[in-house]
């Protein structure tokens, strides 16, 4: 996904002078085309991450369309200050591509995995979010991304992830995609975690449950009338995301309908990482099963919701 990315960026850069790549001590061979060909716009350097966001935003001011490339963590925590004051403030067009969102880094232990990067860029004005499901979708992405006004933080997967999205027309940034619609359960998500919900939705089948799938690759600006749509004729939601339960996706979907009146008759779970820092090594795949990020868990969950009295019947009892 991650190669896809960036390769879509250098095809751009080509035809729009605009285009400027910013990196942070990404190796030699990082989008060496680029370097040779268009030197002038290509930026590599060392760890000072924070600075590279204030270069940024300095050539965006200028003109310039900017994307930087580095660690997830190092973005979200590392240079929260910069990105807050000299990107979101100001409103610049600065494309952050987080590399290893979520648990890819699972190796490297707590300190490189991004599990509340979702939450933390939610909370700035004019910041946009995005988490593409597949290296396809990401392409289609940056595309629509080079005149989108304002910062973008860009959640990168490990890549090499089946692909499971469908859509070849352009990426609209701010817009669910409905995979599958229908049925009494809608599993609500967002990145890879639509491979996890697609998975679970075909056990659900199996099981005589028909399931929709909500994909949302745009978490903020949050579509809410997709949301609200799809959940109007569902009896259990299910929000799934390989993140914190606290403020990403889940949260955002939790914030919406707790101010409607969806949720009197219905079911509602979020499934994700609970309130931790992960204290285990391992891979993404086995980090995600153990906090319940997998189909079987996930159609598990939407079992028991739907078994479970509903609200409005407990309300009157």
């Amino acid at each position: 996904m991650r190669e896809n990315c960036l390769k879509t960026v250098y095809e751009l850069a080509k035809t729009d002078e605009r285009i400027v790549f910013v990196g942070s001590d990404l190796g030699v061979g990082v989008l060496a085309e680029f370097k040779r060909e268009m030197p002038d716009r290509f930026f590599m350097e060392g760890v000072a991450e924070q600075n590279l966001v204030g270069v940024s935003a300095g050539l965006a001011m200028e003109g310039h369309v900017v994307y930087l490339n580095t660690i997830a963590t190092f973005l979200s925590r590392r240079c929260y200050e910069q990105v807050a004051v000299d990107l979101c403030l100001h409103n610049v067009n600065v494309r952050l591509i987080a590399n290893g969102g979520g648990v890819v880094y699972a190796p490297l232990g707590p300190t490189h995995l991004a599990t509340e990067d979702v939450a933390i860029m939610r909370a700035l004005p004019n910041m946009t979010i995005v988490a593409p499901a597949d290296a396809p979708e990401m392409i289609r992405f940056v595309r629509a991304s080079v005149d989108h006004q304002g910062p973008i933080y860009i959640r990168v997967a490990k890549g090499h992830d089946p692909v499971v999205t469908t859509d070849t027309g352009p990426f609209v940034i701010g817009k669910a995609v409905p995979m599958r619609t229908g049925g009494e359960v809608l599993l609500v998500t967002t990145g890879v975690g639509l491979q996890v919900c697609l998975a679970a939705a075909d056990k659900l089948a199996a099981e005589g449950v028909k399931a929709a799938v909500l994909h949302f690759p745009t978490i903020k600006p949050f579509d809410t009338a997709a949301l609200h749509a799809h959940a109007e004729a569902a009896k259990a939601i299910v929000t799934v995301e390989e993140h914190t339960i606290l403020g990403g996706l889940g949260g955002a979907a939790a914030e919406y309908l707790a101010e409607t009146d969806l949720l009197a008759s219905r079911r509602f779970k979020r499934v994700g990482i609970p309130d931790v820092f992960p204290s285990v090594y391992g891979d993404q795949n086995g980090m995600m099963r153990k906090y319940g990020i997998s189909a079987d868990a996930v159609a598990a969950t939407a079992q028991s919701l739907l078994a479970a009295r509903p609200k409005a019947a407990r309300v009157a009892a």
